[in-house]
């Protein structure tokens, strides 16, 4: 029962992370609206989202652990926070210019099945085998929100919106891929740290990318506007602070359990869901129709059927968990 408890609050709590994250397809859409550059998008919100962290810092652990763990295996931390927040946010930023936010939201759903197909790449123990449930129920969800996508305008998609879908699509594998990278090696490190402390020693080791970016940025096109410094804000307590947070600790609850870890990523289907919600009460857009609402559906029973699928297989898999909780050198 404790396994099963632990399935359903991760996902649950995966879920919320999902409403949050939705803030960065509206925000970062309206800035490019008005004519924000795609790189102060990107950098603006981990610079910001670095100073909001530190303040909660000292009641989730403290900063010494991370800064010992950063200082003792600088790699990893650079590698990992490159690819979970540098790559993954450079392409999405750069895509909310290029196309719709109902694209981005959809497409960025491909994160539903991309951690499941990047661990064989990252583990050797039983966390390698992609769970044959989890992985038709993930595709379920990417049926769904495909047919969201399409079934959205009639599905017209011109060169920046294919643009934006490649991209995004990137952006989709690089942030599951980034933070089971750094689990895996906390792992094999032995060290300990709590969601909270892993978004902020990602941001910290991110740093010198973002200084990187801005500086170039700033001898391109100049200092950002005060609308667009705001609207970074937004998605840096938002999405960089709040759902970063929930998205980890629901991913680092159940990490030894592969169909449960999937559950938890899959919930970021829930983002087209929010957008759309989002999109008609505050921007006045249609409700979805035809093929679009039957693809909403579709994603939700998809959503229900990965919760179900991650608490049945954490309560009838018990000692497949302890396993894989003992093997700390995969």
């Amino acid at each position: 029962m404790n396994a099963r408890r632990t399935a359903l609050a991760a996902v649950a709590i995966a879920l919320a992370s999902a409403f949050f994250f939705t803030c960065t397809y509206v925000l970062n859409r309206a800035a490019a609206v008005e004519g924000g550059h795609w790189a102060w998008t990107a950098c603006l919100r981990y610079l910001i989202t670095l100073p909001l962290l530190l303040p909660v810092m000292p009641w989730q652990g403290g900063i010494a652990p991370v800064w010992r763990a950063i200082r003792a295996h600088p790699g990893p931390w650079l590698l990992w926070s490159g690819i979970g927040f540098v790559l993954f946010y450079v392409c999405l930023s750069y895509a909310a210019s290029s196309g719709p936010s109902w694209l981005i939201a959809g497409t960025f759903q491909l994160t539903v099945i991309a951690g499941m197909l990047c661990a064989p790449f990252l583990y050797k123990d039983a966390r390698a085998r992609i769970p044959r449930a989890a992985l038709a129920t993930g595709l379920l969800v990417v049926a769904g929100v495909l047919t969201l996508q399409f079934g959205h305008r009639g599905g017209a998609l011109d060169r920046d919106a294919w643009v934006a879908l490649a991209l995004v699509a990137v952006s989709a594998f690089a942030y599951p891929l980034g933070n089971r990278g750094l689990l895996l090696h906390l792992e094999r490190a032995g060290v300990e740290l709590n969601a909270t402390q892993r978004v902020f020693g990602m941001t910290l080791a991110s740093q010198p990318m973002w200084w990187a970016i801005a500086a170039l940025t700033f001898a391109q096109v100049g200092a950002p506007s005060l609308g667009q410094v705001s609207l970074a804000a937004g998605v840096a307590l938002g999405a960089g602070v709040i759902a970063t947070v929930l998205f980890f600790q629901a991913t680092g609850m159940v990490r030894h359990n592969p169909t449960a870890l999937a559950a938890a990523e899959a919930m970021q289907a829930a983002e087209i869901l929010f957008a759309t919600v989002i999109g008609v009460l505050w921007l006045g857009e249609a409700w979805p129709q035809g093929r679009a609402l039957a693809g909403a559906v579709i994603v939700v029973v998809g959503i229900v059927v990965f919760s179900l699928v991650a608490a049945r297989a954490s309560a009838g898999d018990r000692r497949a968990v302890q396993e894989m909780r003992g093997d700390r050198g995969a």
